[in-house]
């Protein structure tokens, strides 16, 4: 096994640490850091393991679809979003011996956001905002650094410009409070994209117009909740190729990361297989 790691992850858990409960159940491990991930295949595991947040799962997931191997998530970050998804253990132990011993596998989807890859969602608006925000306190608030960040967001942001394509058709140009190209849709720490399914083959689109800035305590609670589709004011569309033209000063959050703007995100159906069970 490869064993990816982020010493920079939001739990603070070593990566040491992780490798030694692995070896303990039995596995033969062999550990780099998570930067090291397009490498993790030349060793010949026979599945790769990545202890970090969302930001470390995308690469190595990358990393086990080329290598054609199962991917394990140990989740260490501060928000989780892709295992707490999958309902995966947030236990340490639990989670080391799912990973070391765990038979069930899942075929998830894998987007590739000009070619750099995501489990989640890439954003656009308010949700690169609040990552912005929320940066510098996630070591202070732990996950309640992405609803300070999202708070601070709302008050302070702006619309973005956006033309949105769908498979080649247009679905929305105008401001937007928010874009979403989602793979298995969760974001923030507990939000997540309604109708999102992280291995169906295509992605979902979710565009928020701009209007009133006292409509976002609603939008947010929406979000919360998974019921953003109930918002009549929100534009939804799905395929395998979305164009987010967003102009070249723009960013992203890109599973919790931000990131430049893509001109194209698209899917790769059942890329990867993650242990759940």
């Amino acid at each position: 096994m490869v064993l990816l790691t982020n010493e920079g992850a939001g739990s603070g858990t070593s990566g040491d640490r992780v490798a030694a409960l692995l070896r303990s159940l039995g596995a033969d491990v062999v550990a780099m850091p998570v930067d090291e991930a397009g490498g993790a295949g030349a060793a010949g595991p026979e599945r790769i393991a990545v202890a970090g947040g969302d930001g470390s799962v995308a690469p190595a997931a990358a990393a086990a679809a080329t290598a054609g191997v199962p991917l394990a998530v140990i989740p260490t970050g501060t928000a989780n979003d892709l295992a707490r998804r999958l309902g995966l253990p947030d236990d340490l132990e639990a989670a080391c011996r799912l990973a070391a011993r765990g038979d069930r596998l899942r075929r998830l989807d894998l987007g590739r956001a000009d070619g750099r890859p995501f489990v989640n969602a890439v954003t656009a608006g308010l949700s690169a905002a609040a990552a912005r925000r929320a940066r510098p306190l996630k070591g202070v608030l732990g996950a309640g650094a992405y609803m300070a960040g999202a708070v601070a967001a709302g008050l302070r942001a702006r619309p973005v410009a956006l033309r949105a394509c769908a498979d080649g058709r247009e679905v929305f140009e105008g401001r937007a409070w928010l874009a979403m190209a989602a793979c298995s849709g969760a974001f923030g720490a507990g939000s997540h994209l309604d109708g999102a399914d992280p291995g169906d083959g295509v992605l979902d689109l979710a565009v928020v117009p701009a209007g009133p800035r006292v409509r976002l305590v609603g939008l947010a609670y929406a979000m919360r909740a998974g019921r953003l589709s109930a918002r009549p004011e929100v534009v939804r569309a799905r395929g395998r190729r979305l164009e987010l033209g967003l102009g070249p000063e723009a960013a992203v959050n890109l599973d919790g990361d931000l990131a430049p703007a893509p001109a194209e995100v698209v899917v790769e159906p059942g890329a990867v297989s993650v242990v759940v069970g």
